[in-house]
């Protein structure tokens, strides 16, 4: 992550199979204690927002993440996960 004031940017990366995926941070917000920002991912010719909303808390942020499209349709998931920060 990166912040500057209010706005957050960054990438996000990650493994899969073979391939090591990195995608870019948009529409990225920091307001006080909270954070969110939205990836866009595409495969083949379906294209998939995550969008992520979280509370920071020490040295974690409790998320949440809704998709939004992709190969389930209209139908969003939602996830809950917790980031902990490694090093300074």
């Amino acid at each position: 992550f990166k912040v500057d004031g209010a706005k957050l940017t960054g990438t996000m990366t990650y493994p899969l199979g073979d391939n090591v995926f990195r995608l870019e941070i948009t529409e990225g917000k920091v307001s006080g204690d909270d954070v969110s920002f939205v990836i866009v991912s595409k495969f083949r010719d379906t294209e998939t927002r995550s969008i992520y909303k979280g509370k920071v808390a020490g040295n974690e942020i409790n998320f949440t993440m809704q998709t939004q499209g992709g190969p389930g349709g209209d139908t969003p998931a939602e996830y809950e996960f917790t980031a902990k920060r490694v090093g300074s």
